[in-house]
C-alpha cells in the first residue's frame, strides 16, 4: 500500500467516519451538499450535458477520448438517501477516458421520500432510453458504486427477468448487495473500516426499503439468481464492512459466468477509486476497469 493510501485511511477515519450510533439525515445531506462545491471540475477537454428524460435527469460526460458508439450508465452511491452526479464530476470523466466511452450519470430519486423501487425504476427507464438512443446496444455498459453498485446489479436482474436487452458488462465498486445485513465483515471489519459505520447500515436499509423484504433480489441482488447475466467486475477494499457483500456476490456471478471478476484490494477504504488523482491505487483500479471492458469487447 502506498504512503498516500495510508494518509487517505487516516483522513477518512478522522473526517468521514461518523462514529455516533445516532444518525441525522438532515445533517448528513447538508454535509453532502457542502462537499459538492469542493469536488474538482473536469478539464476543458471534457464536456458535460444535462439531458432530461421523462422527468429524470441524466448527465452526459464525454472527453476527447470518448468513442461515439460506446456508452456507460453510471449509478452513484450514497446509501440510497444522498449523493448526486455532481459529487462524481472529478471521477466520471476519468471513467469516460478509461472506457473510451460517453458516460451517462443518472440522478435517480432518493429515499426516504422515494423508497424502493423508485431508484430501480429510474435506472430501468434510463437504460431503456439509452438503448433507444445509442447506436450499438452491444457497446452499452453499466457501472455503480456502493448503493449504486447494488442498484446496478438489481438492474441487471430486472432487465433479464423482463426479457429486456442486457448491457454487455457491469462494474461494481464496493457494492452494497445484502440489505438483510448478514455479512461477517459487518462485524469483523467494524473497527478496521476507515470510513463506514456498521451501526448506520440498518438505518439506511430501513429508509430505502420502507417495509419491503430485505432479501428481495431487486433490492439485495445477493439473493437473486445470476444466471444469464453479463460479466461483472467487482472491486472492494479488504478492510471494508461491505467486503463480504462483494465477495459473496462475486462468487455467485462467477458460478454462472467465468468472465466475471473479483478484486479485493488490501487496506483500501470504501470506494477508494474516488480519491483519484491523489491516490495511486485509485488510478490503477480505474486502469484495470478499462482493461476489463476491453477484454469483454474482444
Amino acid at each position: 500500500m502506498s504512503l498516500r493510501g495510508e494518509f487517505v485511511r487516516l483522513g477518512t477515519r478522522a473526517f468521514l467516519k461518523w462514529r455516533s450510533r445516532r444518525f441525522d439525515l438532515d445533517a448528513w445531506r447538508t454535509g453532502m451538499r457542502a462537499t459538492k462545491h469542493l469536488v474538482p471540475h473536469p478539464p476543458a477537454r471534457c464536456h458535460t450535458t444535462k439531458v432530461l428524460v421523462d422527468r429524470r435527469t441524466l448527465y452526459r460526460i464525454e472527453t476527447d477520448r470518448s468513442h461515439g458508439a460506446r456508452h456507460l450508465l453510471y449509478l452513484h452511491g450514497g446509501a440510497y438517501i444522498s449523493g448526486a452526479p455532481a459529487h462524481y464530476r472529478h471521477f466520471t470523466w476519468r471513467i469516460a477516458d478509461a472506457f473510451k466511452a460517453c458516460v451517462w450519470a443518472l440522478e435517480y430519486r432518493l429515499a426516504p421520500e422515494h423508497p424502493f423501487p423508485a431508484a430501480l425504476d429510474d435506472a430501468v427507464a434510463a437504460h431503456t432510453w439509452l438503448l433507444h438512443n445509442t447506436p450499438d446496444a452491444s457497446r452499452l455498459f453499466v457501472m455503480g458504486d456502493s448503493a449504486g453498485g447494488g442498484l446496478m446489479l438489481g438492474l441487471l436482474l430486472r432487465l433479464r427477468d423482463e426479457g429486456r436487452t442486457l448491457p454487455s458488462a457491469g462494474v461494481a465498486l464496493s457494492p452494497w448487495t445484502d440489505l438483510a445485513l448478514t455479512g461477517r465483515s459487518l462485524r469483523e471489519n467494524a473497527a478496521s473500516d476507515p470510513m463506514l459505520n456498521a451501526h448506520h447500515l440498518p438505518i439506511f436499509a430501513d429508509y430505502y426499503l420502507a417495509g419491503a423484504d430485505p432479501r428481495a433480489p431487486y433490492a439485495s441482488p445477493l439473493y437473486g439468481n445470476p444466471g444469464g447475466l453479463p460479466p461483472v467486475l467487482i472491486q472492494v477494499g479488504g478492510d471494508e464492512i461491505l467486503r463480504d457483500d462483494a465477495v459473496r456476490m462475486a462468487e455467485k456471478l462467477q458460478s454462472q459466468n467465468p468472465l466475471s471478476r473479483l478484486e479485493v484490494w488490501p487496506r483500501m477504504p470504501h470506494v477508494w477509486q474516488l480519491f483519484v488523482p491523489f491516490l495511486p491505487e485509485a488510478n490503477r483500479a480505474i486502469a484495470q476497469i478499462g482493461d476489463f471492458i476491453a477484454d469483454v469487447q474482444r
